[in-house]
């Protein structure tokens, strides 16, 4: 066989090989359940069905036509709060009504190096990221009230500035969170800029699979806790790089020192405190390639210590016979079952918790917006849309998620017009949605509903006084068993 006709059967080969890679990675697996069915407090945990390589489902995002917008639930309407935004993720509202917004991606080169590490680059700048992230926090002000941002205001571009996501205020300080560390600034409500040089107050893990960096501040402004994402999908690169990562930590403001609050948390996301229990809750990505109804992504409290089983173990019972670093002793003990399940690959980000003076009505009074992203890796794809999970009067979430804004996707499923991101409530108590790759903050309401009533807080008996001890201190105390020779064998 002469070299050309021997370079040409290679070349063949390849192509076939490529060919029928590509050809299985976009074929998939499809799901057996629905995103209903894999939900809720109840939620279906099929066998698992691992995979060497991803199922891929890919939206390619094509952006909202002039006039369009998502499709809001029954009662609400949706308007542009703004728009023209480069990759806006994160928000917060200010007490004098003001919305910061993160502009922002994941840091180059976060994925790492090699084969794996570029053809992940390719799946996620297929779905709008990787893109070179914007390092700015852009200050929107609606001074009118007429439910669009007016004004709009480059409070700070870098200039230490790093993929920044996390974002808090208290007494004249902002915190964020970039992707390797909790910085804050001075800034007082109103100004336009924010000048100075940034305060470092704790290091963080740099970049990895999950960069961003969620950050919410105690009710009585004394600790910062900080969301961490896990460097990788079940700990496959070595757990060394795990360190500090997969967890929420919290921050002593006064003292600076930081201890690790829980872990086991693939990659949480949302932080948000429960009116009504007063616990801290998370939004949490799991796990992928045990196919595409596995694992549930997650809403849950986080009491202080506890452990949600990443990577050895998921919902509290499942192991996942791919991990290979030993385990915790006696994980299976003390690992915790998260409250609620979002769907199977659902991406569940921005959590939002009804408090009182929200404008979304009666059907949307007690509970959490929940922004879904939506999969990468399913097929039928799932998320694509803001949800609302019901919660009842102890503080528990119930039913099922509830739309609230879908329409992302387009009939066919095969493109996205957006991605919903992250949810906020404007000063008018309007829902405000980000949706990164289409560059719009959205803003949801009802019109002539009257404001939520305060949610109230579930009231709990306090433990008595401790009762004094009365009598002999040196008194002996005994079970009173018999001796052994007095007891008939």
């Amino acid at each position: 066989m002469s070299t050309k006709r021997k370079l040409l059967v290679a070349l063949g080969v390849f192509l076939l090989v490529v060919g029928g890679f590509v050809f299985w990675i976009w074929r998939g697996v499809p799901a057996e359940y629905t995103v209903d069915q894999l939900s809720g407090t109840d939620p279906v945990i099929p066998e698992p069905k691992p995979e060497t390589l991803p199922s891929v489902g890919i939206a390619k995002p094509i952006g909202w036509a002039a006039n369009a917008a998502p499709t809001p639930a029954k009662g609400l309407v949706v308007g542009r709060f703004a728009e023209g935004l480069n990759h806006p993720r994160t928000m917060l509202t200010l007490p004098n009504g003001d919305v910061v917004v993160a502009l922002t991606d994941a840091p180059k080169g976060n994925l790492g190096t090699g084969l794996m590490a570029k053809i992940g680059q390719w799946l996620m700048s297929s779905a709008g990221a990787q893109g070179g992230s914007a390092d700015t926090l852009v200050l929107l002000r609606d001074a009118d009230g007429d439910g669009k941002a007016e004004g709009k205001f480059d409070l700070r571009v870098g200039n230490g500035l790093v993929s920044p996501s996390g974002l808090a205020w208290r007494d004249g300080t902002l915190y964020v969170a970039n992707h390797d560390a909790v910085v804050s600034f001075p800034y007082q409500l109103g100004e336009t800029t924010l000048s100075g040089a940034p305060k470092k107050l704790m290091d963080l893990p740099p970049g990895g699979n999950h960069w961003m960096r969620n950050i919410i501040l105690s009710p009585d402004g004394e600790k910062l806790y900080v969301a961490v994402g896990s460097a990788s999908n079940i700990g496959e690169k070595g757990m060394e790089l795990e360190q500090g990562r997969a967890a929420i930590w919290e921050l002593n403001l006064k003292t600076g020192y930081p201890r690790q609050y829980a872990q086991g948390l693939r990659n949480a996301n949302g932080l948000a405190w429960n009116p009504a229990s007063g616990e801290l809750w998370t939004t949490v990505n799991e796990r992928d390639m045990l196919g595409p109804d596995l694992v549930p992504d997650y809403l849950t409290n986080v009491p202080v210590g506890a452990h949600y089983g990443w990577p050895w173990i998921y919902y509290k019972k499942y192991n996942d016979d791919r991990v290979t670093a030993p385990a915790p002793e006696y994980i299976d003990d003390f690992v915790r079952k998260p409250e609620y399940a979002m769907g199977a690959h659902v991406a569940a980000l921005g959590l939002a918790f009804v408090t009182g003076g929200e404008r979304l009505g009666p059907d949307f009074a007690n509970g959490a917006f929940i922004a879904r992203h939506g999969s990468w890796n399913r097929k039928p794809k799932a998320g694509y849309d803001v949800v609302f999970v019901r919660f009842d009067a102890n503080g528990n979430p119930m039913g099922l998620p509830v739309p609230v804004l879908t329409g992302f996707l387009t009939p066919d499923g095969g493109e996205t017009q957006g991605r919903p991101t992250w949810v906020a409530f404007d000063k008018g108590g309007a829902l405000l949605v980000s949706d990164d790759t289409a560059g719009i903050i959205w803003r949801v309401i009802a019109p002539n509903a009257q404001p939520a009533a305060p949610v109230k807080p579930v009231v709990t008996a306090k433990m008595p006084p401790q009762r004094s001890l009365q009598g002999d201190p040196n008194a002996r105390f005994s079970a009173g068993f018999k001796d052994d020779s007095t007891v008939k064998q």
